[in-house]
């Protein structure tokens, strides 16, 4: 799916906060509510209804006091100058600076209720559907679909510790953390609450996935059949394979070997450089028989791999 930035999108430029001088009068203020010129341009971006029910649930009791405090104005956080610095070092326009910014923000102030709801409410797949309905973070995809674009011929998704990433990289393949918008937020703390953002992460890794046009490699150090990857990106992954036969994936399980360096297992269960698999069973049953058999205990460097894969045997009944 190729997003672009819609005009509902853009016309929140004059609304959304600006780098302002020092001493400057803020856009809003965090007793007062936002400034009316912001919700105005919020309300044309996500909808009246939407800003209508987060404008309520900032007055309930026990509202997430900073996420409602950024929300209301966006220049109070401390990372606001560092996100438009890195913004404009990777190119963005002013515009799309200031409107994802104010859609950041009021996305983490929506989503501690959002996930209240879900835990309330749901289980499973409806649990996380609702976590990731967040319309502030959806919106913010649209507004910045075409920065998750990749320079590199191939996609990179990967489970395991954020050194796998980096081993995707590194191999020639971008995962989102390297795409010019992923690049800027992975460089930020937002908020030390990772439930309210890690939805907005999940968001855009299924933006990520749809841009998907050719092999899209995915590295395993371990499995887990409720995270993101395997509960999310691979199933629209599918969705995008039955669309384009020029999609398909390409498994590697990864371990990290005594000295820290990731490596690849094998079918002989022997370490290499590079080991790749077309079904994800092939790669999971690899990188279990090489953790179950191979694996060193006195490897701190792949003990939690080893923990995590002994988990999820013994919950499927096979604890040996």
């Amino acid at each position: 799916m190729h997003e672009t930035r819609t005009p509902e999108a853009s016309s929140t430029a004059a609304a959304a906060p600006r780098r302002q001088a020092q001493g400057a009068a803020p856009v809003g203020s965090a007793r007062q509510g936002p400034h009316p010129a912001v919700l105005a341009g919020l309300q044309r971006t996500v909808g009246n209804a939407a800003v209508t029910r987060w404008v309520q649930r900032q007055e309930e009791p026990g509202a997430r006091e900073e996420a409602r405090r950024h929300a209301a104005d966006p220049t109070l956080h401390g990372e606001w100058g560092d996100f438009c610095d890195t913004m404009a070092q990777a190119g963005f326009p002013e515009d799309v600076t200031n409107d994802a910014w104010q859609l950041i923000l009021g996305g983490i102030a929506e989503q501690g209720q959002l996930n209240d709801e879900a835990m309330a409410k749901y289980t499973g797949q409806k649990q996380r559907d609702h976590r990731a309905s967040n319309t502030w973070y959806q919106v913010l995809v649209q507004l910045i679909g075409d920065y998750l674009k990749i320079e590199t011929p191939t996609l990179a998704l990967w489970s395991g510790g954020r050194e796998v990433s980096d081993y995707a990289l590194a191999k020639g393949h971008t995962p989102l953390e390297a795409t010019p918008f992923g690049g800027v937020v992975d460089k930020l703390t937002l908020t030390s609450d990772w439930m309210l953002k890690t939805p907005m992460w999940n968001v855009l890794s299924r933006a990520f996935v749809n841009r998907a046009r050719g092999p899209v490699h995915i590295f395993l150090r371990t499995y887990d059949p409720n995270s993101v990857l395997i509960a999310q990106e691979v199933p629209q992954l599918r969705v995008v394979m039955a669309l384009n036969p020029a999609v398909k994936l390409i498994w590697h399980p990864v371990y990290a070997a005594a000295d820290g360096k990731l490596m690849e297992v094998t079918k002989h269960l022997e370490l290499a450089t590079d080991a790749s698999y077309p079904t994800r069973d092939e790669c999971v049953r690899a990188l279990d028989e090489y953790l179950r058999l191979i694996h060193d205990p006195a490897n701190a460097h792949s003990q939690k791999a080893h923990l995590d894969m002994s988990a999820h045997r013994a919950a499927n009944g096979n604890p040996q």
